[in-house]
């Protein structure tokens, strides 16, 4: 099958460094598939996923999402695509419909189709009995659902999620991972990032391990544990590949 999402030797630079951040980066992603991109601080994952939302223009490479190129089609892609990143994107002193009303009529909806957007992306997240709070006034988890609400409320094909779960409850968390699932059952195809191990083994068909901008190991979780007899888990895998010196 034709992936969905292609990147092929990728490479980003930023002025100053003595190293790549990205380098030589290759991998697809397949229409329907979970997608994880796995690696420590500073392995490349947020300037990987900012080239491909077209925020950022590569040093080296090729990319293309559904036949399109992000650098010279970029309003195009753009209406392909949705991104829940790391930091909370919303407007704090907008209420939680007020934000993705707004983001939706900038995807282009409008009407009656804008606001059955609005609504059903606040019930998938469990919002609708607070849609009309400030987001300020919300919990950390509020706050991160409502994060995945704007990033699909204009129905992305591909949806891009750096970290999606980081820092809440666990309730919270499992909604979110549970949308996720929905989502994906539902046809949305996913690059996902986390810290979190233990995700990326529930939710993803296949995951790559990057470590200093390139590809270390890529597979179904299932089959990489299956190659590392030694490794009970995905965890302990990475841990393996990329060590256990701190990165910070």
């Amino acid at each position: 099958m034709e992936p969905f999402l292609r990147v092929e030797s990728l490479l980003h630079r930023y002025p100053g460094m003595s190293g790549p951040a990205v380098d030589g980066l290759s991998f697809g992603i397949a229409p329907g598939e979970i997608y994880g991109l796995l690696g420590p601080n500073g392995a490349g994952k947020s300037t990987t996923i900012s080239i491909l939302c077209t925020l950022l223009q590569a040093t080296a490479g090729t990319v293309r999402i559904g036949g399109l190129d992000p650098l010279r089609q970029a309003t195009q892609v753009r209406r392909l695509i949705g991104l829940v990143p790391q930091e909370i994107a919303l407007y704090p002193q907008l209420s939680a419909r007020e934000n993705l009303l707004y983001f939706g009529r900038l995807h282009g909806l409008h009407g009656r189709r804008l606001l059955q957007r609005a609504e059903s992306c606040l019930a998938l997240v469990g919002l609708l009995e607070a849609a009309d709070r400030r987001v300020a006034d919300y919990s950390g988890g509020m706050a991160r659902r409502a994060n995945l609400a704007a990033g699909i409320v204009h129905e992305p094909q591909l949806l891009f999620l750096d970290e999606p779960t980081v820092g809440i409850d666990a309730q919270s968390r499992r909604m979110i991972l549970e949308n996720l699932l929905q989502l994906n059952r539902e046809g949305m195809t996913m690059l996902y990032t986390t810290h979190y191990m233990e995700e990326a083994q529930l939710l993803c068909n296949r995951v790559a391990i990057m470590d200093r901008g390139r590809v270390v190991v890529e597979g179904a979780p299932t089959g990489l544990l299956e190659q590392h007899a030694d490794c009970g888990t995905l965890e302990e895998l990475f841990l393996q590949l990329t060590g256990r010196q701190l990165r910070d």
